[in-house]
């Protein structure tokens, strides 16, 4: 009986794992990227911010999004008020302002300043070999997050350069999700 139960929680724990995005931190997917070049997908947070936590319960719980993550991209999760160190592109960016036990916001890491977001949570998209691509701002559902994860994993992004290319893009895009 117990050898029953332990292989139902074995079996139980695998699908759970094999089903959820492998974040990792920026400085791990970063270091991943020079022994297998592959584009990186964030997802920029904060801990009082609800439309991350809706994106977290509704988007990146969607199977789909899921697996298209994790066989594209090397998804980092970063708290763009934490205390994580990141090395980019030979500079350290840190948050010396942020002030433990607060409650509500916090100050920004200087991360999320260098990468000049709008608000969160952001999306930021970074190519194999560590560039920015983009930041997009906002919740989005995975039917609305489709077409940016296809269109970077895809590299369709490099031959759109107008706004009327951009439109065109959605218009003939065919999710899915």
């Amino acid at each position: 009986m117990k050898q029953i139960l332990l292989l139902l929680a074995i079996l139980v724990t695998s699908v759970t794992t094999a089903q959820e995005i492998r974040w990792m931190s920026m400085n791990e997917a970063l270091a991943a990227q020079k022994k297998e070049p592959r584009k990186i997908f964030m997802d920029v947070y904060t801990t009082w911010c609800g439309p991350c936590k809706l994106l977290d319960k509704n988007t990146f719980s969607n199977k789909k999004v899921i697996d298209f993550i994790n066989k594209n991209f090397y998804a980092v999760k970063f708290n763009a008020e934490g205390t994580e160190e990141i090395t980019f592109q030979d500079f350290t960016y840190t948050n010396p302002n942020y002030q433990e036990g607060r409650k509500g916001r916090n100050a920004t890491h200087f991360f999320a300043d260098a990468l000049k977001l709008r608000g969160y949570p952001s999306l930021v998209f970074f190519k194999d070999n560590g560039q920015l691509i983009q930041a997009i701002p906002g919740y989005k559902t995975p039917q609305q997050l489709e077409i940016y994860l296809k269109m970077i994993a895809n590299d369709d992004y490099a031959s759109i350069t107008t706004m009327e290319q951009w439109e065109e893009y959605q218009k003939n895009f065919k999710g899915t999700f």
